[in-house]
């Protein structure tokens, strides 16, 4: 089976099979810049204040990137045609090149002040060029790519494709298995055919990436499912060397995926001590669903929330497990169940400290109220002695000690933790609370 792309075509096109992708041209580079709508949204300006993507290396795992572009020279290392062509520069789709823009672009001009810019414009593009024939593209090359991107340095791998045979087990899937073990941290567009999230992004692990509109409402050709984060993915300009101008603007996953490596690169700049789990892990925890108030995540549509660069860097979270927030699924199913993460595991131990403390300190109590009747009942049995001595009798109260008016002895006496408000943590078992829900 074929892998298709989520790919730019000229005019309202819808494509047959699984995914669906419109583009038209952009007349000109100013008005591209003016119409990037996703970076007024996420304040590039302040984000990156605290990183450009500098030092790290995504792997765009497509058409081919064109080195030429004026938004993207000096942006493209080598990288590899698997095509057997030679030359992973060439573009013939435009759709690589326009990934590549919205991870990396610099613009030019003045300033940069025209054309495109990328989210993380100071990272570095490795292009792997993959066959295709239509919309159909050659899932041994992809898969061949990334196992290359690793080797070569790339530490977030864009795949803004599906590919149904790239379902558990596969080759393709071990490839990115592959990826994983080597700390990358793969990025795949989630589809456009309003069907269920495919393959690779329904592999373990991927973050699977919906896409949202200039309101960041859901787009509804997104699929649905096991979504990790949405991003903007609607009339988002973008370079494509196959259109008169080099621009085109587009819908579709694809530029959401491309956003969201971007955003990933960031965070491996800042964070490079950071496991990809790790980073994983801050994107994740800084999502927010914004203005749509009642989900609850993981949400079919939205996962755990629209990704937000300026938080996922400077959003106080702890690095969690290495392995990230997601457990690796098992190959029958999809993906993306929450794991409980370092900080949790720190607040379950200090209740389970918590529990034991009060144990003991009920025990405490109920050992002195033990003491209490026991010195009561002495001096009740010494007193009653003397009272029948003075009446001449054996004794009165035939072993059970007189009380005096008003005494209440504690509570089940001798029964530690009974009869007593519970200490917070007394009674509870440890919690791991959903810290989405």
């Amino acid at each position: 089976m074929g892998v298709k792309r989520v790919r730019s075509t000229t005019g309202v096109v819808a494509l047959t099979g699984i995914l669906l992708l419109t583009s038209a041209p952009m007349a000109s580079a100013d008005q591209v810049r003016d119409a990037q709508w996703p970076l007024t949204v996420y304040d590039a300006e302040k984000v990156w204040k605290t990183s450009q993507g500098e030092g790290v290396t995504v792997a765009v795992i497509d058409s081919g990137v064109d080195a030429s572009h004026p938004d993207l020279t000096g942006q493209v290392l080598p990288g590899k045609d698997f095509t057997n062509a030679g030359d992973p520069h060439k573009d013939d789709d435009g759709h690589g090149t326009g990934m590549a823009s919205l991870i990396a672009g610099h613009g030019h001009g003045v300033n940069g002040s025209s054309g495109v810019l990328g989210l993380a414009p100071k990272a570095k593009i490795l292009p792997i060029r993959t066959g295709s024939n239509g919309d159909k593209l050659n899932t041994t090359e992809w898969a061949a790519g990334v196992r290359y991107a690793v080797d070569h340095g790339a530490t977030v791998i864009n795949l803004s494709l599906v590919d149904s045979s790239a379902y558990p087990g596969s080759k393709a899937a071990k490839a990115i298995e592959y990826a994983q073990d080597h700390d990358a941290v793969v990025v795949a567009g989630a589809g456009n055919d309003a069907g269920t999230v495919n393959y690779p992004a329904a592999l373990p692990g991927v973050v699977a990436v919906s896409a949202v509109n200039q309101g960041l409402n859901f787009w509804s050709k997104s699929n649905t499912g096991n979504v990790t984060v949405a991003a903007p993915g609607v009339e988002t300009p973008q370079a494509d060397p196959t259109s008169s101008s080099g621009y085109v603007v587009a819908d579709g996953t694809s530029g959401s995926t491309a956003y969201v490596s971007a955003i990933v690169a960031l965070l491996r700049s800042k964070y490079p001590d950071l496991t990809a789990g790790q980073i994983i892990n801050r994107l994740v925890k800084s999502a927010s669903f914004l203005q749509h108030e009642g989900k609850k995540a993981p949400d079919r549509e939205l996962g755990y929330g629209i990704a937000r660069p300026g938080t996922a860097l400077t959003m106080d979270i702890p690095k969690g497990s290495k392995q990230g927030p997601f457990l690796k699924g098992s190959s029958s199913t999809s993906t993306n169940s929450v794991a409980g993460s370092d900080d949790s595991d720190s607040t379950t131990h200090a209740k389970k400290k918590k529990k034991k403390f009060s144990s003991g300190k009920i025990l405490l109590i109920g050992g002195i109220a033990v003491a209490v009747v026991i010195v009561g009942f002495l001096l009740a049995v010494l007193r009653n002695r003397r009272n029948g001595g003075n009446n001449g009798g054996p004794g009165a109260g035939g072993g059970t000690p007189a009380q005096g008016p008003g005494y209440q002895p504690y509570p089940n006496a001798g029964t530690p933790g009974q009869g007593y408000p519970p200490y917070p943590g007394q009674g509870q078992g440890p919690q791991n609370p959903n810290p989405y829900s």
